[in-house]
């Protein structure tokens, strides 16, 4: 069932105890349908997230990877949103809003600070006034465009409640030790901070570069206090690797429906074990739009 990115969110936030939701990012029409068929297997909500980037490597065109998205989540078994993510300019996200997503990452955190509240209130009133949610960014996540992590590039609790007030964002990603395009689990998270960050401000808070962070620590992250978890680069791994030894082991093949299943397959399992890390499994009465 196709729902508000806003509805799955504050359903795990309000339910006791809270419990994470993750945000996937669709590349090709297999990860969608593996997203959709781990998520069902565990009965958890999930977020189809569409990157910026992902929206270039279709050619700039992000309609028909949305439309497909829209269609799969329309006919699944548990709630799914559409989510668009990291986008930069304002005219991506009216499309993301024409093609039925129904919540935007506007990232701006590489803007000075006073430029990225600017920036970030101005697509939050015009999202809010059209219908969707917007996540913001305050601090540096690294691993993306050039982006370096660094302890001066640290969300701070104080700074993350004015930004809140500041541009009305609906949650906020931050910035505590992770880092995007990650192969290992190797990154070290201030766990400290995100409780600090969970008191200081009441929406939903996000974490990005989700796959270079261990179980141990994911499931720390959450408990004190991330509601959203997004993850890409694990998938991307799981369905690289699942094709690589079958094309190993198959020499011969030329039918991308062989193994694009076996990737497909991988991501399932992928899914599956994540949903369940931080008890997602289970969660799949959020009332659909």
């Amino acid at each position: 069932m196709l729902v508000r990115t806003h509805d799955i969110l504050e359903a795990a936030m309000q339910s006791n105890p809270p419990y994470g939701v993750l945000a996937f990012n669709v590349i090709s029409l297999e990860h969608a349908e593996a997203i959709i068929l781990g998520a069902e297997a565990e009965r958890a909500p999930v977020i189809l997230q569409i990157s910026q980037n992902a929206i270039r490597y279709h050619l700039g065109a992000l309609e028909p990877i949305a439309a497909a998205c829209r269609e799969l989540a329309r006919s699944a078994s548990v709630p799914v949103a559409l989510h668009l993510d990291h986008a930069t300019t304002h005219d991506l996200c009216v499309r993301a809003a024409a093609a039925g997503m129904s919540s935007v990452m506007f990232d701006a955190s590489t803007s000075s600070h006073d430029r990225n509240i600017e920036r970030t209130a101005d697509e939050t009133r015009w999202a809010h006034a059209h219908g969707l949610s917007i996540e913001g960014e305050l601090g540096i996540v690294g691993g993306k465009d050039g982006a370096v992590t660094s302890p001066e590039g640290m969300t701070g609790p104080a700074a993350a409640a004015a930004y809140v007030v500041a541009t009305g964002v609906d949650s906020l990603a931050v910035a505590v030790g992770s880092k995007h395009g990650m192969t290992d689990q190797s990154a070290e998270i201030d766990f400290d901070r995100i409780s600090a960050i969970r008191d200081a401000v009441t929406i939903p808070l996000v974490l990005h570069g989700s796959s270079g962070i261990s179980d141990m620590a994911l499931l720390e992250a959450v408990r004190r206090g991330v509601t959203k978890v997004n993850m890409a680069t694990q998938l991307n791994v799981a369905f690289t690797g699942a094709v690589r030894r079958f094309l190993d082991h198959n020499t011969a093949a030329t039918d991308p429906r062989r193994y694009g299943e076996v990737g497909r397959a991988a991501i399932v399992d992928v899914v599956r074990a994540k949903c369940r890390l931080i008890s997602a499994s289970g969660h799949d009465s959020t009332g659909s739009s």
